[in-house]
């Protein structure tokens, strides 16, 4: 199927995952052998998928949402995440309204905007809502292991 093969590119090649085992085998905290844990955040299932089987590969637990009201709920539900990759368009909740509530609750995850749109004031919005970087869609295995590489250095 053509979208498998798509995918895979995408998902990464054989070395990039002997990468990601490298960075899943080094675990989080320096020694520790805490399981790092994201959110995705997308109302888009083709990149729900995508982003949740990067992260599958590069061995981290995850979960997937599709607006930002259910990421905001989630949090009130208890669970606590390293990573939330959030998506900036999106129905009930976009994602620096989304941003915006989840630091005011207290949320110091990483949030990472992950977005098609490249216009300055947009970014610029996002950035100000709270995100701590923000990458163009889509992500690739690269991307994502660079995000999780800062993560493991700040702990």
């Amino acid at each position: 199927m053509a979208m498998d093969a798509g995918m895979s590119n995408l998902v990464g090649s054989s070395s990039s995952l002997s990468t990601c085992r490298e960075f899943h085998s080094s675990s989080i905290g320096g020694g520790g052998s805490r399981e790092v844990k994201a959110l995705v955040v997308d109302d888009n299932r083709i990149n729900q998928m995508l982003h949740h089987k990067l992260l599958d590969n590069l061995g981290v637990k995850n979960q997937v949402v599709g607006n930002g009201k259910e990421a905001v709920d989630i949090h009130v539900s208890g669970k606590q995440f390293d990573l939330i990759l959030m998506d900036i368009d999106m129905p009930v909740m976009n994602g620096i309204e989304a941003t915006r509530k989840l630091r005011d609750m207290g949320i110091r995850s990483v949030i990472t905007g992950v977005s098609s749109h490249t216009l300055d004031h947009v970014k610029q919005e996002f950035i100000e809502a709270g995100i701590d970087e923000y990458h163009e869609k889509p992500l690739t295995s690269a991307k994502l292991l660079s995000i999780l590489k800062q993560i493991k250095h700040k702990d």
